[in-house]
């Protein structure tokens, strides 16, 4: 039997923007917290015993700056938000090991709507 394939992927965005850039960061000196969120991350999953079957990912932006901090949950394409050290142990403990989507941490369907495909995009962009 060979190496199993991970059952997740967990895609934290790590994105800082530069001192005085408008745009908001998933990860900010404003928010100390945001900066430990990763490795909290993948300390949780080391402690829970489940490391190889979830694959935590370090990720640059993912476009969704205004809810941040965020992180994608492959399969599935669960995009969650505004996330703590609280939120992660929640994911992990329901989402991940027990199979339920929290849903209240979920972003707002106005903005992840359904995935389009590059043929499409270029066709909307009259290309």
């Amino acid at each position: 039997m060979g190496i199993p394939q991970p059952a997740f992927y967990m895609f934290k965005c790590e994105q800082s923007a530069p001192p005085g850039m408008p745009k908001p960061s998933c990860v900010s000196a404003q928010n100390p917290e945001s900066q430990q969120l990763f490795q909290y991350l993948a300390q949780k999953i080391m402690q829970e015993g489940i490391m190889g079957t979830v694959q935590p990912m370090r990720t640059g932006c993912l476009n969704r700056c205004s809810s941040g901090p965020v992180m994608l949950v492959e399969p599935g394409h669960t995009m969650y938000t505004a996330l703590t050290k609280e939120k992660i142990d929640r994911i992990i403990t329901e989402h991940i090991i027990g199979g339920n989507v929290v849903e209240e941490y979920v972003i707002d369907a106005e903005l992840w709507d359904a995935p389009i495909t590059p043929a499409d995009m270029k066709k909307q962009m009259g290309m």
